[in-house]
């Protein structure tokens, strides 16, 4: 099984996006960050994919908006984190 491919979009200095990482670290998560601080493309890309994202970070598994860092916490607490990344 492959993995899934793991996108998070963070801005500078964000503790929620801290922790969302170092969840997704914990587990071994590759992931790719976009980082949206300054606005420009990959912000444009962010509300494109995600409608409506006020803020970040905003975690994307395999092209599905999950949400935030309390999201991904919830799912990792309901057990269903380690499924959605392939474990």
């Amino acid at each position: 099984m492959t993995a899934p491919k793991v996108e998070i979009y963070t801005k500078w200095g964000c503790p929620y996006c801290s922790r969302a990482m170092a969840l997704l670290d914990s587990k071994g998560a590759a992931y790719a960050e976009y980082d949206v601080t300054m606005g420009g493309p990959k912000k444009a890309e962010m509300l494109e994919r995600v409608p409506g994202a006020a803020t970040v970070p905003q975690i994307l598994i395999d092209g599905q908006a999950i949400g935030g860092s309390e999201d991904l916490a919830a799912l990792d607490r309901a057990g269903k984190l380690d499924a959605m990344l392939g474990g």
